[in-house]
């Protein structure tokens, strides 16, 4: 008998994979520096339609955590900080927008929400791993008032090129991957054959596993945020480092199979992609209506857009994920 996965093979994967120092000691972009100038050229000559599919969730209190789910996380909370109300009751009279202007009133809100609590991605400050983030960085770099390196807008100029969907479900003919079900090197390679595609550097990566259908099938989200769930497996590391992609979604809460295979260690993907890879990991993607749209098209490659919001300091970001077929 063979010694299951464990910390020492997290360990190892990290070593073999590690991109510290790779772009220089200072480097906070990652995988991301795959990315070049032609690479987002080609990607604009994919738009032949015009047609544009949303690959995100919307930011409101029906988010996916529930039932005491997320790791502490909550569902987004929006206000409204001057209504409708207000200026039936004339409370607004002096406010900004009208003055003493007794026409022109004004709406205002806002927002009150983790930053991956949604369709979101995970800053290359979001994971550590003893004591060290991505490029050897110390943890203590990340304080109460955010990170102060390897932050979320590292991300922002960035994140456009080539998107390509891997339907791992449709590969297999069914709706949706069991929880608990590691995607392989095999199983990304299937979707590329079955899709006629080829994933390479610089490209936007994403994997269906049909959690998101699971969920609308059964008309809740369970235990979707934090519980079990099909996800990447460790024999994809070599795939996903090998391809030189620039970034990797789901549409999972966690990206990663869970349970995790390595029963010693918590999210062991997070630590080899995130902190060793500087990998830009995505989580949360509704990728259903790309699923259908790709179908449609018969083509499983196409523009995307999705960068951060620019929060400076921020560990993670919502975002407003567009495929552009």
């Amino acid at each position: 008998m063979t010694d299951g996965p464990s910390i020492k093979t997290v360990r190892a994967l990290s070593e073999k994979y590690s991109n510290w120092g790779r772009w220089g000691s200072d480097d906070q972009v990652g995988t991301l520096n795959h990315i070049r100038p032609e690479d987002v050229v080609a990607a604009a000559q994919l738009v032949r339609k015009g047609r544009i599919v949303e690959m995100g969730l919307p930011i409101d209190d029906a988010g996916p955590q529930s039932g005491g789910g997320g790791f502490g996380r909550f569902n987004p909370i929006h206000l409204m900080i001057r209504d409708g109300a207000d200026v039936v009751a004339g409370t607004t009279i002096r406010d900004f927008y009208g003055g003493e202007d007794k026409y022109l009133r004004g709406a205002d809100d806002v927002l009150i929400m983790p930053l991956q609590s949604g369709t979101q991605w995970d800053a290359l400050a979001h994971i550590f791993f003893e004591g060290k983030m991505y490029n050897g960085v110390e943890a203590m770099m990340v304080g109460s008032k955010g990170a102060l390196v390897n932050d979320v807008t590292s991300g922002c100029g960035r994140m456009i090129g080539r998107g390509v969907l891997l339907d791992v479900p449709a590969a297999k003919g069914v709706p949706w991957l069991e929880p608990g079900y590691a995607v392989t090197n095999a199983d990304l390679e299937a979707c590329e054959e079955r899709q006629n595609v080829t994933v390479g550097r610089g490209d936007f990566v994403f994997v269906r596993t049909g959690q998101m259908a699971q969920v609308r099938d059964r008309g809740s989200w369970g235990d979707y945020a934090g519980g079990s769930a099909p996800g990447l497996g460790l024999d994809a590391v070599p795939w996903v480092a090998e391809r030189e992609i620039a970034a990797l979604a789901t549409d999972t809460w966690g990206m990663e199979v869970r349970p995790n295979e390595t029963p010693d260690t918590n999210q062991p993907l997070h630590i080899v992609f995130i902190v060793h890879m500087g990998l830009w990991v995505g989580e949360i993607f509704d990728l259903e209506p790309i699923a259908v749209a790709c179908e449609e098209e018969q083509r499983w490659e196409f523009m995307f857009s999705g960068p951060p919001l620019p929060i400076t300091r921020a560990v993670g970001s919502p975002l407003t994920p567009l495929a552009i077929f």
